[in-house]
Parts: C-alpha cells; structure tokens; sequence
C-alpha cells in the first residue's frame, strides 16, 4: 500500500476524517518545529509556534488551494507565525542559550559542535528577512521557488536576501576565525 499524499489527506480532513488530520500533524511536526526553532531559537517558543501553526492550518484547511503543495503552504503558515512570535518577543538581537537541532548533540566532537555554535550565533545577528532565507535554503532544503511562494517574494528578491544573507554570515565567521 502507497503512502498517501498531503492532498489526499487533505481531502479526507474536509469530508470529516479527523484522524487523517493527526496524519498531518504527525508527519509534519517535527520538520515545523525544527524551522520554528532555528527562527525563534527557544524550544518552547518554537513548540508554541508549532502548536500555533497546526490550530490555524486546522481551522484554514478549506482554504487550502490544492493547485499547490500543501507543504508550502503548512511552510508559509509556519513561517509567518515564527516571525510574528520573534516580533512579538522582540528577540530580533541578542538570542543567546540553547544548541539548535539533536545533531549537535550526539555524534560530534566539539569543534564541530562549536563551528555549529558559532554559525548559529551568526545567523541570529541576520536581520530576520535575511535568516528566514537561509534557515528554508540550507536547513530546510527548499527550492528558490518553494521559498518565493512561502515568502510572497520573487525568485530574484529571494535569491539577492540568500547573497546578502551569506555574505553577511561569511563576514561574521571570517571575524569568528571560522571561514
């Protein structure tokens, strides 16, 4: 039996299934909690973000447009409510703590575990138009296109923020002693 796709449990979830909506869930979480973290940088920041980011895909679900992926769309949703927890807070400068994802933990001596520390530390100095880029680019693997749709932004704006946004990064590191 084949995996069925977003869209078809999609469908389940607006003729009534509510179980095909925890499929979602479960599929998706932990790849949203991941982002909302590298965005927010707090563990239960980027949990309140996730939680957020499923009531309102629950609630919006009929507004879904299934010409496109499903997952750009959860992407978009969960970029907007980071950036609007970041705001919130008004943690733009300064995020200072925890160690981003479980692979810095297990595995890793600790000069990776260091050079992983610093390029988090550069990419919280990022303006957040910036990191938001970077984060879905490098750490989530999306395309410029995916990107451009979640962001609203064209391909170029969205490739010229990556230029900067390494850039930028490239500096911070080379002044780290990390180039």
């Amino acid at each position: 039996m084949t995996e069925r796709t977003d869209e078809e449990i999609v469908r389940h979830c607006r003729a009534g299934d509510h179980g095909a909506f925890d499929q979602l869930v479960t599929r998706h979480q932990k790849t949203i909690f991941n982002m909302a973290l590298r965005m927010v940088r707090d563990p239960d920041d980027a949990a309140d973000v996730t939680q957020s980011v499923f009531v309102k895909v629950y609630e919006n679900l009929d507004g879904f447009n299934e010409r496109y992926k499903f997952f750009s769309w959860l992407y978009k949703i969960a970029v907007h409510e980071s950036l609007n927890m970041l705001q919130h807070k008004k943690r733009f400068e300064g995020l200072t703590g925890v160690e981003i994802g479980e692979e810095a933990e297990e595995g890793k001596d600790d000069a990776s575990v260091e050079q992983e520390r610093r390029i988090q530390d550069g990419l919280m100095m990022l303006k957040v138009e910036h990191r938001t880029v970077v984060v879905l680019k490098h750490m989530q693997g999306l395309s410029y296109e995916e990107i451009g749709r979640i962001l609203d932004l064209p391909e170029k704006t969205v490739k010229s923020r990556l230029f900067t946004a390494r850039q930028v990064l490239k500096e911070f590191l080379t002044k780290k002693g990390q180039s």
